[in-house]
């Protein structure tokens, strides 16, 4: 089953080193407030960092109770990041095998053009049909951020 994938292209007034620091921070994480019906992160924390950082794991509790681990898979500061969402708590853990999300990032004169894509990996065709949905939530919570972030 082909994976369902949103992308936004953005502007940020910070360098890449910057937004990748802010990313770090976790205590920050509840600023991101989802969408609609889309819960936002209630809080987060690292399970495990390594130097580095690709490895490192953050436990992601989320405003509706569900939970979730971000596994960071590269962490280039000047190019690309990307994460690995992974054991979802119920009902997403019957729908969805794992997200990833990624961030591109490219330096302008005032600050960093990035853009920031996520893959959702559906648990057949019952999964990929109730991720579709949501997928949209998550692009509408994307922009939101961006616009936050500028």
């Amino acid at each position: 089953m082909k994976p369902i994938q949103i992308r936004i292209d953005g502007h940020i007034h910070k360098t890449s080193q910057e937004i990748c620091m802010d990313f770090l921070n976790t205590e920050r994480w509840s600023e991101f407030t989802g969408y609609t019906i889309l819960p936002g992160i209630k809080n987060a924390h690292f399970e495990v960092k390594t130097s580095g950082w690709v490895g490192s794991r953050i436990k992601v509790e989320n405003t509706d109770g569900s939970s979730h681990i971000e596994e960071i898979i590269e962490w280039d500061e000047q190019n690309r990041i990307a994460m690995k969402f992974q054991n979802f708590s119920a009902p997403l853990r019957h729908l969805a095998t794992h997200f990833i999300e990624s961030w591109e990032f490219s330096t302008t004169s005032s600050g960093t053009n990035v853009t920031r894509k996520m893959v959702f990996y559906a648990k057949g065709i019952i999964g990929w049909i109730f991720l579709l949905p949501i997928s949209r939530l998550m692009k509408k919570a994307f922009e939101e951020s961006l616009r936050k972030a500028q």
